[in-house]
């Protein structure tokens, strides 16, 4: 491919996995306060998969559509967080250099990362870059920025501080796979509810109690907990009322989260000291694109679903 060329799927209608489909873009070019990175590993999340579609509840349909674009997608590459190396740096730029391996989001950017190149800028409120730990591989630290700065945020929101009994429903998702290691890493008990499929995954990544919701009650272990986080979005807090404690707490993932790069440098640091791992359920590589997207659709993957562009 010639070296002012990039790989990258996009989508110009609305659709399933099949609106996919790869082509050759111009190489980003950029600014004084961008760095240009190669992609090594991306994601397929189910924002990806919600925005392909535009499969919106009714009453978020009108207001994504004209967030995304009304009658085709404004951003035409996919893809919400990204592993890579720094290629070039632009002359303003001070915390990065070539060679760097780094990782963030692409919030707020004209494209995503299901692309071989990205130009992500130094410093922006909305999306965030940091720099990867050096004992975990590309693939791993691209499943990490989304599903973990999610479950940090929201844990805090929950008070996961005061909280000794946590539930966590969807332990082994994206999300809720970090949510129940940062649980942990606060010194809470976390009660797991999960798929039998899964029940093992959940005890590795370190579930003291494990129930398996469709064989179970979730009342079954007959415990009150201070925080029950759903990572699904699936559950009314009025419908779990009866396990949360007085002074307890309920989060979802149906709530707004917030990327900082608090968050990012905690998680990091969680990284480096091998106190969390992320979870990787399978890899595609771009030119699967589409099967990567199938999957995600089907609703059963466990942690990250990882497209491997580069590494």
């Amino acid at each position: 491919m010639p070296k002012n060329k990039m790989k990258a799927a996009v989508y110009e209608k609305y659709g399933p996995p099949s609106v996919l489909y790869l082509t050759e873009l111009p190489m980003p070019l950029i600014t004084r306060s961008e760095l240009l990175i190669e992609i090594e590993a991306t994601t397929v999340t189910s924002g990806d998969v919600r925005m392909r579609s535009s499969d919106f509840p009714p009453l978020y349909y009108l207001p994504g559509r004209l967030v995304l674009g009304l009658v085709k997608p404004k951003n035409q590459i996919l893809g919400h967080e990204f592993a890579g190396t720094v290629l070039a740096c632009g002359n303003d730029v001070k915390r990065f250099k070539a060679g760097d391996r780094v990782y963030g989001t692409t919030s707020g950017l004209k494209a995503g990362s299901h692309a071989e190149l990205i130009a992500v800028p130094e410093e922006k409120k909305t999306c965030l870059l940091g720099k990867m730990p050096e004992n975990i591989s590309f693939a791993e630290a691209a499943t990490v920025p989304i599903g973990g700065m999610a479950a940090l945020d929201l844990l805090l929101k929950g008070n996961i501080e005061q909280a000794k009994r946590v539930m966590v429903i969807g332990a082994c998702g994206s999300v809720g796979s970090f949510a129940l290691q940062i649980a942990r890493i606060f010194g809470a008990s976390v009660t797991a509810v999960c798929s039998s499929s899964k029940i093992e995954i959940a005890k590795k990544l370190g579930a003291n109690q494990v129930i398996d919701y469709r064989t179970e009650s979730l009342s079954s272990a007959g415990t009150e907990y201070d925080l029950v986080f759903d990572s699904t979005g699936k559950y009314k807090k009025s419908k779990l009322l009866p396990l949360i404690s007085k002074k307890g707490r309920f989060i979802s993932t149906k709530s707004l989260t917030a990327e900082k790069n608090d968050y990012l440098r905690q998680l990091t640091v969680w990284l480096e000291q091998g106190k969390i791992k992320p979870l990787i359920d399978r890899c595609f590589t771009l030119d699967n694109i589409q099967e990567a997207h199938k999957y995600v659709d089907s609703g059963h993957k466990s942690g990250g679903v990882v497209i491997i562009i580069n590494e």
